[in-house]
């Protein structure tokens, strides 16, 4: 028999496993952790979701729903404030990583061949290998055309990073929101894009 646990407990173990959790924390893993052997129904735990979502709303800290679940983090607009609390800087990006991982996350599943020829410029393959090493980036499949080039596509851990839920979160950019429909006919992915 399942344990009782009432809404005020509920809501405190539920807030506290997302503020313990070393990462995002989906509601199906609250379910299978933290909450197996009580009997809380999926929309019992969504309203839970719902009602944290609402207080940590005008707070210095909020709750956010990523791709990977929910998570705690900071207001955007006191980041220069809490910035002085880590006086080592965190890692900068060169124009060139993040020109090749705005190619990746607009117009996946990408070649490195086809962001050489939107860039106009070779692509090194230190590029690729930091954004791999970040898990932002992932090989999703092969284009079928000789040489069957690896097709590149964001990951969870990229939206994650930068508190999406989904790609259709990014800002807006017209120029890179038309994919050419050659690519979508030779095309053979082995995984899911994100």
């Amino acid at each position: 028999m399942a344990a009782k646990i009432n809404d005020a407990q509920l809501l405190q173990l539920v807030e506290a496993a997302i503020f313990a959790a070393d990462k995002p924390l989906s509601a199906d893993d609250m379910q299978t952790t933290v909450l197996d052997e009580f009997n809380v129904s999926k929309k019992r735990l969504a309203d839970t979701l719902q009602q944290l979502l609402q207080d940590y709303a005008g707070r210095g800290i909020t709750l956010v729903e990523t791709a990977s679940g929910y998570r705690f983090v900071t207001k955007p607009e006191l980041s220069d404030y809490l910035a002085k609390l880590w006086p080592e800087r965190s890692p900068r990006y060169s124009r060139a990583v993040l020109e090749t991982l705005s190619l990746i996350a607009y117009r996946q599943p990408i070649t490195r061949g086809e962001i050489e020829d939107i860039r106009g410029v070779s692509v090194s393959s230190q590029i690729i290998r930091t954004l791999l090493d970040r898990g932002w980036v992932k090989v999703v499949g092969h284009k079928e055309v000789p040489g069957r080039p690896g097709l590149y596509a964001t990951t969870k851990e990229f939206l994650d990073y930068f508190g999406l839920k989904h790609l259709n979160q990014l800002p807006p950019l017209p120029e890179f929101q038309t994919l050419s429909l050659d690519l979508a006919d030779t095309v053979v992915t082995t995984g899911e894009l994100h």
